[in-house]
């Protein structure tokens, strides 16, 4: 349940910019401000483009936008089902402790059983004792065996042989 005033939205058209700034928020609070070089054209065609590439939700309290969370739908093979992956969550620190995030969390499994996916997953940065703490308290299990590789800009069309 969501505290009084606080509601989800999903972006629509014209929310870029917003998105843009949340992501950037979130970017300085993971010390990573740098690697943010998205725009609002790029969140566009991203979000509303056919098909969307991904989805996200607007935090506002009393119509004041004051978070973020922004997924997208992947596949496990051995399960031969979808999953929701969250790709970022942020809410602003003066907003965090009221709820909000497990509310969150609420809508977007809720999401994920209505598209029949398996599972829903997401990355944490392992210095992040306060967001683990909160993981854990909803349940999630870490992925103790697995690591995420990646492959990106030079080393990227390197591979693809551009």
């Amino acid at each position: 349940m969501l505290p009084a005033g606080v509601t989800l939205r999903d972006v629509v058209p014209g929310d870029e910019g917003l998105v843009v700034h949340f992501v950037r928020e979130l970017a300085i609070y993971e010390k990573m401000e740098h690697q943010a070089t998205g725009t609002p054209e790029m969140f566009a065609r991203a979000l509303f483009g056919a098909p969307p590439l991904v989805f996200a939700m607007i935090v506002e309290d009393g119509g004041v936008p004051i978070g973020l969370a922004l997924y997208y739908f992947n596949f496990s093979t051995f399960m031969a089902q979808p999953g929701l992956y969250l790709e970022d969550i942020f809410l602003m620190e003066e907003h965090r402790g009221r709820g909000i995030g497990k509310a969150i969390f609420r809508e977007l499994a809720s999401r994920a059983l209505d598209q029949g996916c398996a599972r829903m997953e997401w990355s944490v940065l392992d210095w992040n004792a306060p967001s683990v703490a909160f993981y854990r308290a909803l349940g999630a299990v870490g992925m103790e065996d697995w690591t995420v590789q990646r492959l990106q800009g030079d080393t990227l069309a390197r591979v693809a042989g551009r």
